[in-house]
Parts: C-alpha cells; structure tokens; sequence
C-alpha cells in the first residue's frame, strides 16, 4: 500500500492549485460505511444493500459503490443490468454521471468491475481521472460500499479510507475464524485503527446465538489484538431472505416487516445513534483512500 500511496501523493503534487482535489468546494458531510468479510457467502451484499434501503426510508440519499473489482454483484441482487460500470469510468471512457444508477428501490448504485485486478495498478491518467470523478458522490447523505469478500489491497485501501467499517460473519465456525483474520489484518496492515470496526452477525436462529458469537469475535480482538470491534447486530435466518435472492429483489422490499428487515431496520438506527469522525465527507474520504 505504501507504493501506491506514493505514486499518489506525486500525483496530487503535480496537480495545479486550481484542481478539485487540492482545492473542492465544501462537501456535505456525507458518512462512508464500507462493508467487509473475512470469506464470501456470508450475504456480505446482501447486508449492503438492505441497509442502503433501510437508510433510504429515513430519506437519506444514498449510494452504493460495488467495490468488489473482481466479482461485482450488486447489480445482480438488485436485477439489474448496468450498461456501464466502474472499468468504464476508470479507463475514462465514461464520466461518473453515465455510469451511477438510478434504481426502483429509492438509491442508486455504481456497478462494479468485474475482471478489473487492483486500483495499485491504474496508470496516473488514470488514478487522476478516478479520483476527479468520485467526487461527483458528494451529494449523497450515506455511501456504502460493498468491497470483496476476503482480504486484498483493493478491501484495505476502501476499509482505511470509510468512516465506518462493518464485517459481516455468520456462525459458522470457519466464517467466524475468518472474520476474526481479516479484522487481524486490518490491525496489522493499517496505521490508524480508530476505524470504527462494527460486527455483524448474519443468518442467526436466535439473539443469543448472535451474542455468544460477536463476544467471541470481539474478546479475541481484544485480547490478542488490542483492538475494539462494536457489536452492531444480527440478522436472522429468514426464508424471506433465500426467495429475495432468487426473485433478485432486496428482501426490505418483499416484507418490510420479515424478522430479517425489522433486524436491519435496527442495525440502521443503531448506526444512526452512533457518531462518525470529524471532517467526514467525500474529500477527506479521497485523501485517506489515495494517500494525498
């Protein structure tokens, strides 16, 4: 991450005074919340989106950035067929106005990459031209960002750069072994670990299955890693859940009153009572995730 940093950093140097990046016009204070796992099928997306429709009904506006450069599919939960997505606006060949979705369910989205590797290897045209238009996203009240599952440089640059950072898991023994590993890596690799690490149980049969296995998750990271992961919530197993996926449509929207929705209807209004660093917006967001 250092190199990229670096070749970033020269970047923004080089850049005139009159830039957006060196000198943006006042930026909402719009709150970034990227969302993590340590393996995929966790329903990692799944929890993305829906927290996004949840958020939506408080009459945020919200965006969701597919950041998963490899298997992008936020797209396809939401049924939706994107004619442009992010390798477009990298490869400049698209503004961020052509490529960011509107969508029936009240948010809109930016379509991943698919078969896109790193943001460490953009040329810097490239890197220049992407960092111009991300701050087209700054009219939006949340932007969550879905990264890929597991951990790669592309997940700590967008984790090291969010105001908050959700890792979902589930029960299962190696899910919960793998939240645990990207959370020691995030201790690991990033300097600054006031990040604001939340927990999120997924597929739960009961709060108390929830809570034994976010106090496990959080008494090791604790423990051994001197580092403070919040329990954020659960969300239970819902058959609801399995027919929206199926149907491509956000289970919020099938049953609004499913065990599922009400869980992440609350997760929502926990992050809402919940503060989020000073200075947030897309600017500081900008100048986190490319060193400058």
């Amino acid at each position: 991450m250092a190199d990229q940093a670096e070749k970033l950093r020269e970047i923004m140097r080089n850049k005139q005074p009159s830039s957006r990046v060196e000198s943006s016009p006042p930026q909402k204070a719009s709150r970034i919340i990227s969302v993590s796992s340590g393996k995929g099928g966790v329903g990692k997306t799944n929890i993305a989106i829906n927290l996004a429709l949840a958020y939506a009904k408080l009459g945020k506006k919200v965006i969701v950035l597919d950041a998963d450069l490899g298997l992008a599919n936020v797209n396809v939960v939401l049924g939706v067929i994107p004619r442009y997505n992010l390798y477009h606006l990298i490869r400049q060949q698209k503004k961020m106005r052509d490529i960011l979705l509107d969508t029936t369910y009240g948010i809109q989205i930016v379509a991943g990459a698919s078969g896109f590797s790193k943001i460490a290897n953009l040329s810097e045209e490239e890197r220049k031209g992407f960092i111009e238009e991300l701050y087209e996203l700054s009219s939006a009240d949340i932007i969550i960002i879905d990264t890929s599952a597991g951990v790669s440089n592309n997940v700590l640059t967008f984790v090291a750069a969010s105001d908050d950072v959700i890792i979902v898991t589930t029960p299962e023994p190696t899910a919960i072994t793998d939240a645990y590993g990207i959370v020691k890596i995030i201790a690991t690799e990033i300097d600054n670990l006031d990040l604001g690490l939340k927990l999120v149980v997924n597929r739960v049969k009961s709060v108390t299955e929830g809570r034994k296995v976010a106090e496990r998750v959080i008494n090791i990271a604790g423990q051994f890693l001197n580092i403070k992961l919040d329990y954020l919530g659960f969300v239970y197993e819902d058959i609801l859940v399995q027919t929206a996926v199926i149907k491509q449509r956000p289970f919020l929207t099938l049953d609004p009153k499913s065990k599922a929705s009400i869980c992440i209807d609350h997760i929502v209004r926990r992050l809402e009572n919940m503060d989020f660093k000073e200075g947030s917006g897309i600017s500081k967001f900008l100048k986190k995730l490319f060193g400058a």
